[in-house]
């Protein structure tokens, strides 16, 4: 995918998105459900001075679980350890961090469906009875030692909740799904973000942005970015509907926010394999794609907004993509060439 449309965090974001994160849950926009009940949880654990329970986030990419995880350990006024379950590579490097953390402190392990079986077992007693089991000597003389563990909160994020084994599952107390932003939502989203980035929008322009931003912050705010050059540039400074549409035409991201891969996607099913239904593996070779990526980045999206079904049978056009691409719908008349969107 064009990283201009990505969810996944890109090099340059790295650069803008610690300045934009929200410093408190006032300021974390959207999500009210999951802040509301996250709040009650804190508070609670606080009057009891106890660790907060293991916290589980998931979602698609960029809605914030990050951003969350650090607001809990904030709110709770403890410290927190961030990891990544692909960068634990030994079960030494998880004991260690483990045997390291301070009591109530938090352990934030993004992507925790990839951890390794050996080093996610570890996590069961941690999680559980806050202790490691830890063998001394090897062979007949080898020993069993449990090393007690000060109590602490393990924060996992995933964007693939079904990939999570149901022993580590079960001993998350808090699980909590992170869903797509709606319009308004996102509108906030960039009026905060322009004023920390010192970008003037009026209403026109973040709504704009926000239409084509595929429900997610992280791609607001990444568009705003790239809009505001061309603002500067071309327009009078200030992003307004005309200039962020004309900003974001050129950058191929239409309407809704697809971009080109989005409609090579739809396109090839149409026009190869008749509106589908079509499987995963085939769409995958015909455009020259990861299946996974098509899976977890462009899918849900084509989903969610109604251009695309899913069944044990593969995968279907809707005639509502049908006719944004500019397809007669399957039984409506001859077919006629794609409408020029750009």
């Amino acid at each position: 995918m064009p990283a201009i449309l990505t969810p996944v965090r890109t090099k340059e974001d790295l650069l803008f998105e610690d300045s934009l994160r929200p410093r408190s849950f006032a300021e974390f926009v959207g999500q009210e459900t999951v802040k509301a009940n996250l709040k009650v949880f804190i508070e609670a654990a606080r009057k009891r001075a106890e660790h907060l329970d293991h916290v589980l986030l998931y979602g698609p990419p960029g809605l914030g679980k990050t951003s969350l995880a650090l607001l809990i350990a904030k709110e709770l006024g403890v410290g927190i350890k961030p990891t990544a379950g692909p960068v634990i590579e030994r079960t030494g490097d998880l004991s260690a961090i483990l045997s390291n953390l301070q009591e109530k402190e938090v352990l934030f392990i993004d992507e925790i469906h990839r951890l390794h079986p050996s080093i996610e077992e570890i996590l069961y007693s941690a999680m559980e009875d806050y202790c490691l089991d830890i063998v001394i000597g090897q062979g007949p003389s080898a020993r069993s030692h449990k090393l007690r563990l000060k109590k602490f909160t393990l924060i996992g994020a995933t964007t693939r909740a079904g990939r999570i084994t149901a022993p580590l599952r079960g001993r998350f107390g808090i699980i909590h799904r992170l869903d797509y932003y709606r319009d308004e939502d996102l509108r906030q989203v960039i009026r905060r973000s322009a004023e920390i980035l010192k970008v003037e929008v009026d209403e026109g322009g973040a709504a704009e942005i926000a239409l084509r931003s595929r429900g997610t912050p992280r791609v607001a705010n990444r568009l705003l970015r790239r809009v505001r050059d061309f603002a500067d540039v071309k327009g009078k400074g200030v992003i307004s509907a005309k200039d962020a549409s004309e900003a974001l035409d050129k950058m191929e991201v239409d309407a809704v926010g697809l971009d080109d891969v989005d409609r090579k996607i739809l396109t090839t099913i149409i026009e190869n394999f008749g509106g589908g239904p079509v499987g995963i593996s085939t769409i995958a070779a015909a455009i020259d794609e990861e299946k996974d990526t098509i899976e977890s980045i462009y899918e849900p999206f084509l989903m969610r907004i109604g251009f695309l079904d899913r069944s044990l049978r593969g995968r279907k056009v809707t005639d509502k993509a049908y006719r944004h691409l500019g397809y007669p719908p399957p039984g409506s008349g001859p077919a006629s060439p794609q409408k020029k969107l750009f």
